[in-house]
C-alpha cells in the first residue's frame, strides 16, 4: 500500500515522504491515499525518536489535486454517518502529523488545490517553487462543496476570519509569489533541489516546530467572532452573501457558518463543524449537479469528445475579422491574447481602427493593475491589424463574420474576404440565430464553412457553440474546434437549426418574462423569481440589454425566412409586449435610454414605475413557485427539443452550454440535468400542470414523455 507514499530516511534522519498514487496522473485523496497515509503516519509515530524531521513532496507534475471526484458524487444519504466517520479519520492523519512533535515541511512542486492545500496546511512550514504551474487555494465551493480536510479550519486559524474569506467563499487561487506575501507560504525556491536544501536546512533549525494554533497564548489574526470590528463584519457578511447566492447555492453559506463557528470553539470541535457541514454538502443535490457538470462533462467537452477524430490538431495562425462592432472587437481581443495574428475589417478605417482601441482599452487595464508589462501590450495590439481593404484578408486561414444580423449583408461581406483568403481557410459566421445552411450559400466552398456563435463580451464570456451546416466537411468542424480551444474557450458542438440551441432556449427564457408581465404578473416578482431561481439578472432586464427593436427585428427576419418556407412564424404571448414597448411607448431597451427600466444617470437603475399602470393587473397575480417554475421550465423543455431534433449531439454540450451561454441556473448542473435531480416523471407531471395553466408551450415534447415511461435520465 505504501507504493503511493515514499519514505526514505536519510543520514540526516530527515524523512522525505514522496507522494505518487499509482496509475494515476495526480495524486488524490482516494482510498488507496487514505490506507497509504494512515501506514506512513503509524511508521512516523512509531520512528519518531528517531527521526529529526518530515519532508512532503509528490513525484507528478503537480503537488496533489484533491479530494477523489469519483467518489464524492457517489455518497448518498443513507451512506452519510459512515461518510463523516471516515473524513473525521482523514483529519485525524493529518492532525498526527502536525503534532508529532518534529517539523514538517510541504515542499510543494506544483498546483496544491483543495485536499492539496490541506495537507501543505497541516505542515507547519511551506516552501514552494517559484513557478506558473504552482497555484495555491481551496477551489471547492466552485463544485458545491467546502474544504473538508481541514482547510476551513485551518485557513482560519492562519490568516484570520476576515482574510481567509476570499479563498473559502469564491474559491481564489494564487500562484507562489502572491501566497508568499498573503502569509499562506514561508519561503520560494527556483528549483526543486533548492526547495529540498531550504527544508532541510529550516528542520535543522526548528527541532520543536510547531503549528502557530499550537503555541499556547496563540490569538486569532484579525481577532475572534466576539471582538468588535469582526462582529460588525459578520453582521452583515451573510445578507451580502445571501444577495450573492440568492439561497440557490449552499456551499458558501455553510463554509461561513463552518468558518464562523468553528472560530468559537477549540482546533478539534471545529474539525467536527467543517466535517458536519462537509458531509451534508457532499450528500446533498447541489454538488452532485455541480460536480458532474462543472467536472465531469466540462472535462470531457474540454478534451474533444465532440470533435471529429482523425484530423490532427490544427493551429489557426492567421484570422480576419469582418466587421470591428462589439462582437468583432472582442473576437479580435481574445485571438491576439492567443498569439494570433489578426486582421480586423470594417467598411472604414476609422472604424476599423475604433475595434482595435477596445483591445487596447482591455489592455492598458491590466497594465495599470501590474497585469501586463507595456512591452507585452504593444506586442499584442501589433498583432491586430485594422483595415478596410479586403486584400489584407491574403494569408488568413479563418475567416469570422461578425456582422449586422442580416443575411444579405452577410452574404456580401464573407464572399469577398473569402476571394482574398487562402484556398483552404475555414469561413465561420458569428450569427446567433441565421441557419448556417442558408449563410453558406454566399460562398463558394460552403464545405468550408461554418457557425463560430460567440456570447457578449467575447472577453469575458467562456463559451463558443460552433454550428455545422448541412455541407460542413468534419475536417472543417475539427479545426474550428481547435481554434476554439486556442483561444482558451470552451467549445459546444450543435447542429444547424433556426437560433441553434441556445438562442433558442435564451429566447423561450426572455419571451416566458415577457408573457407573464403581458398577463398581468407584477414586474418585480418576475425579476426577483428569476434571480431566486438561479438566473444571473431577471427576463425584463436582459430584454432591455439586448434591446426589443433588436427581438423585433429578429423576428420580422424569421418570419420572412418561414414564409419563404411556407410556414408560418409560431404566435407567442411576448409579441404583443414587445411591440407596445417599441412602437407605442417608445422604450426599446437600455441603449434608447430605457425600456422596461429606467437609468438615471450615476444612479442604480430601477424598474418604469409605469409598468404598474400599464400592465399589472391585481386578479393576475400566480404563485411565486409559479413564477420560478415556468423561467426554469420551459427552457429546460425547449433544451429536450433541440435534443429530439438532433441540434444538440450530447448532454455535457447541452449543461455546459445551457449555463455558460446562456446562465441557466448554476446550482442544477444545467437545463438537462435541472431535469434529471428534478425527478423525469415529476418534471413531466408539473410541466403537464403549467401547461394546463399557462399555454400549450410547457407541453412535454415526446422525448420526454419517453425517457419518463422507461424511467431514463438525460
Amino acid at each position: 500500500m505504501t507504493d503511493a507514499i515514499r519514505y526514505e530516511k536519510g543520514q540526516d534522519n530527515i524523512v522525505v515522504l514522496t507522494i505518487d498514487m499509482p496509475g494515476q496522473s495526480a495524486n488524490t485523496m482516494n482510498a488507496t491515499y487514505v490506507a497509504a497515509m494512515g501506514a506512513t503516519v503509524a511508521r512516523l509515530s512509531a520512528e519518531q525518536a528517531d527521526i529529526a524531521g518530515v519532508i512532503i513532496t509528490s513525484a507528478k507534475k503537480t503537488f496533489f489535486a484533491g479530494g477523489d471526484l469519483n467518489d464524492l458524487i457517489k455518497v448518498t444519504k443513507a451512506e452519510a454517518s459512515d461518510f463523516y466517520h471516515h473524513v473525521l479519520g482523514l483529519k485525524a492523519q493529518l492532525r498526527t502529523l502536525e503534532t508529532l512533535g518534529k517539523p514538517v515541511v510541504a515542499a510543494i512542486n506544483g498546483a496544491a488545490l483543495g485536499g492539496g492545500w490541506e495537507i501543505c496546511l497541516a505542515c507547519q512550514h511551506r516552501i514552494a517553487l517559484n513557478d506558473k504551474g504552482v497555484q495555491l487555494g481551496l477551489p471547492e465551493v466552485t463544485l458545491g462543496l467546502l474544504p473538508g480536510g481541514g482547510g476551513v479550519v485551518r485557513m482560519v486559524r492562519l490568516l484570520g476570519i476576515e482574510k481567509s474569506l476570499p479563498y473559502l467563499l469564491e474559491g481564489k487561487k494564487v500562484g507562489a509569489q502572491d501566497a508568499l506575501k498573503a502569509g499562506l507560504i514561508h519561503d520560494i525556491a527556483n528549483d526543486r533541489e533548492e526547495m529540498l536544501a531550504k527544508a532541510r536546512a529550516w528542520i535543522a533549525a526548528n527541532p520543536a516546530a510547531k503549528q502557530p494554533w499550537d503555541v499556547a497564548g496563540y490569538k486569532m489574526p484579525g481577532g475572534t467572532p466576539s471582538s468588535p470590528n469582526v462582529a460588525q463584519m459578520l453582521s452583515i457578511a451573510p445578507s451580502v452573501l445571501r444577495d450573492k447566492t440568492k439561497g440557490c447555492f449552499p456551499a458558501p453559506e455553510k463554509i461561513l457558518s463552518a468558518a464562523v463557528e468553528g472560530a468559537q470553539v477549540d482546533f478539534d470541535t471545529a474539525h467536527i463543524i467543517e466535517a458536519r457541514y462537509f458531509t451534508e454538502l457532499v450528500t446533498g443535490q447541489v454538488a452532485k449537479n455541480m460536480i458532474g457538470t462543472f467536472w465531469f462533462q466540462l472535462n470531457e467537452i474540454n478534451a474533444g469528445k465532440s470533435r471529429p477524430q482523425g484530423f490532427p490538431v490544427s493551429a489557426t495562425k492567421k484570422v480576419g475579422v469582418l466587421g470591428a462592432g462589439m462582437m468583432g472587437a472582442g473576437i479580435a481581443y481574445v485571438s491576439a491574447v492567443a498569439g494570433i495574428d489578426v486582421v480586423l475589417k470594417d467598411v472604414s478605417l476609422e472604424a476599423a481602427e475604433k475595434g482595435k482601441a477596445y483591445s487596447a482599452g482591455l489592455l492598458d487595464k491590466q497594465v495599470a493593475r501590474g497585469k501586463l508589462s507595456a512591452e507585452k501590450r504593444d506586442a499584442l495590439l501589433a498583432r491586430i491589424k485594422a483595415t478596410a481593404s479586403d486584400a489584407d484578408f491574403e494569408g488568413c486561414d479563418l475567416i469570422i463574420e461578425a456582422v449586422f444580423e442580416d443575411r444579405a449583408l452577410k452574404g456580401k461581406v464573407t464572399a469577398a474576404a473569402e476571394a482574398a483568403a487562402l484556398s483552404d481557410a475555414v469561413i465561420a459566421s458569428n450569427t446567433s440565430t441565421l441557419p448556417i445552411t442558408g449563410l453558406a450559400t454566399a460562398v463558394a466552398k460552403p464545405e468550408k464553412f461554418i457557425g463560430l456563435h460567440f456570447f457578449s463580451p467575447v472577453d469575458k464570456m467562456p463559451l463558443v457553440e460552433i454550428i455545422r451546416g448541412e455541407q460542413t466537411s468534419d475536417e472543417t468542424l475539427a479545426r474550428a474546434f481547435d481554434y476554439v480551444l486556442q483561444i482558451k474557450k470552451t467549445p459546444i458542438v450543435v447542429n444547424d437549426s433556426r437560433g441553434f440551441f441556445t438562442s433558442r432556449v435564451f429566447g423561450t427564457f426572455t419571451n416566458e418574462g415577457l408573457a407573464m408581465l403581458g398577463e398581468g404578473v407584477n414586474a418585480a416578482m418576475i425579476e426577483t423569481e428569476a434571480r431566486k431561481a438561479g438566473m444571473p439578472v431577471g427576463p425584463l432586464a436582459v430584454s432591455d440589454e439586448v434591446s426589443m427593436s433588436l427581438m423585433a427585428h429578429i423576428r420580422a427576419q424569421t418570419a420572412k425566412d418561414l414564409q419563404a418556407e411556407g410556414k408560418p412564424l409560431p404566435a407567442h404571448p411576448a409579441f404583443a409586449v414587445v411591440d407596445l414597448m417599441v412602437n407605442e411607448y417608445k422604450r426599446p431597451g437600455k441603449a434608447a435610454g430605457g425600456g422596461f427600466y429606467e437609468y438615471p444617470q450615476g444612479g442604480k437603475k430601477h424598474l418604469w414605475p409605469e409598468l404598474k399602470a400599464r400592465f399589472e393587473k391585481a386578479d393576475r397575480q400566480i404563485p411565486a413557485l409559479d413564477v420560478r417554475d415556468r423561467i426554469l421550465f420551459i427552457q429546460a423543455i425547449e433544451t429536450v427539443r433541440c435534443v429530439e431534433e438532433n441540434v444538440l449531439l450530447s448532454t455535457a454540450d447541452a449543461n455546459i452550454g445551457s449555463i455558460f451561454g446562456i446562465g441557466f441556473a448554476a446550482w442544477s448542473g444545467g437545463a438537462l440535468q435541472f431535469i434529471n435531480q428534478y425527478g423525469v416523471q415529476d418534471f413531466v407531471a408539473r410541466a403537464q400542470y403549467l401547461a394546463e395553466q399557462y399555454g400549450e408551450r410547457f407541453e412535454p415534447p415526446a422525448l420526454l414523455l419517453e425517457k419518463a415511461a422507461k424511467g431514463e435520465r438525460f
